[in-house]
C-alpha cells in the first residue's frame, strides 16, 4: 500500500496542485504555481526515505510552502467579501478569477488544505503520532488533504463558478452549484472532525462529502461537459463525472463500515479503488479538462 499512496501523493504535489493554482487564478497565483514544483520534489522525495530527519527536514520545507499558500485565503475571502458588498467590480461584474461567494469558499478551502496535507506528512515523516494518531493514518491524510481537499474542493469551486458567470443559468443548476460548492468544504472539514470525535461523526462528513461530489458529478456531466470544446476534453469531464460516483460510493461504505461494523473494504483495498479512481479518474481528469476549457 506505501508505493501506491506515495505514488498518489506525488502525482498531487508535483503536477495536481500547481495546475490547480493556475486555474483557481492565472494572474495572482502565477507566482507561487511556477515555484511550487521545487517544494513539491522535496516533499515527494522525503516519501521515498526512511522516517528520520532528514526525511523530516524535506517534508517541513514543503509544509512552509504549504502554509505560504493557505495564507493567501483569508485574503482572498475579505476581497470576495468586500466585492460583495460593493456590488462586484467596476461595470458591474466580478473578474472571472474572484468570484465571491460559495465558488470562493470552495476555492480557499484548496488553498488551505495542503497545509493540513503537509503538517500530517512532516509527523508521519518524523515518526510522531500527531493528536495520538496511528502513523498509517497520518499517511493517508496526506493523500485524502490533496484530493478530497485541495482538488475536491477545487473543482467544485470551478464548477460553481461557471454556474455563476455564465449569461443564463437554471434555478435549479445553480442552487446545486451553490450547494457542491459548500458541502464539498465543509464534509471535508466534518469528515477531519470526525477523527477527533468519533467514527459516526466521520461518516456525517461522509455523507455531506458525498452528497456535494455527486452534485459536481451531475452538473459536469449535464452542465459542462455538452459546452467542451473538443471530444478530448468531453472525454475527460465525462470520465471524471463517472468515476465521482462510484469512488465516493467506496467512501460511504467504508465509512459506514468504521461506525456500524458492517464488513467494508480494508484500507489497502480502498487506496487501491478509492484513492487511485480519485486520483486518476477524478483529479487528473478534472484538471486537464478544466485547464483546456480555460485555455484562451
Amino acid at each position: 500500500m506505501t508505493v501506491l499512496v506515495n505514488l498518489i501523493v506525488t502525482l498531487g504535489m508535483l503536477y495536481v496542485v500547481p495546475a490547480g493554482l493556475r486555474l483557481i487564478d492565472p494572474a495572482g497565483l502565477r507566482t507561487a504555481a511556477r515555484l511550487w514544483p521545487v517544494p513539491a520534489a522535496l516533499g515527494a522525495l522525503c516519501l521515498w526515505l526512511p522516517r528520520g530527519i532528514p526525511a523530516t527536514a524535506l517534508a517541513a520545507l514543503y509544509a512552509a510552502a504549504a502554509l505560504a499558500l493557505a495564507t493567501r485565503a483569508p485574503a482572498r475571502l475579505l476581497e470576495a467579501r468586500r466585492r460583495s458588498r460593493a456590488g462586484g467590480s467596476a461595470g458591474g461584474a466580478p473578474p472571472r478569477t474572484t468570484v465571491s461567494g460559495p465558488a470562493e469558499v470552495a476555492v480557499c478551502t484548496a488553498l488551505v488544505s495542503p497545509s493540513i496535507a503537509a503538517t500530517a506528512l512532516v509527523a508521519e515523516r518524523a515518526g510522531y503520532r500527531l493528536f495520538g494518531f496511528d502513523l498509517d493514518i497520518l499517511a493517508l491524510t496526506v493523500p485524502h488533504f490533496h484530493f478530497a481537499g485541495f482538488t475536491a474542493a477545487l473543482v467544485a469551486g470551478l464548477v460553481c463558478r461557471a454556474g455563476a458567470t455564465a449569461p443564463t443559468t437554471a434555478r435549479g443548476a445553480a442552487t446545486l452549484s451553490r450547494w457542491a460548492a459548500y458541502s464539498v468544504p465543509g464534509g471535508t472539514l466534518l469528515v477531519l472532525l470526525g477523527y477527533f470525535v468519533d467514527d459516526w461523526a466521520e461518516l456525517a462528513g461522509a455523507v455531506v462529502l458525498t452528497t456535494g461530489m455527486w452534485a459536481v458529478a451531475l452538473l459536469t456531466w449535464r452542465d459542462i461537459r455538452p459546452g467542451a470544446r473538443d471530444r478530448t476534453t468531453g472525454a475527460l469531464l465525462g470520465t471524471s463525472a463517472a468515476v465521482l460516483v462510484a469512488t465516493m460510493l467506496l467512501a460511504l461504505w467504508w465509512a459506514a463500515g468504521e461506525a456500524t461494523g458492517i464488513t467494508h473494504p480494508t484500507l489497502t483495498w480502498m487506496a487501491a479503488t478509492h484513492g487511485l479512481g480519485n486520483a486518476l479518474g477524478f483529479a487528473l481528469c478534472s484538471v486537464l479538462a478544466w485547464r483546456r476549457l480555460t485555455v484562451d
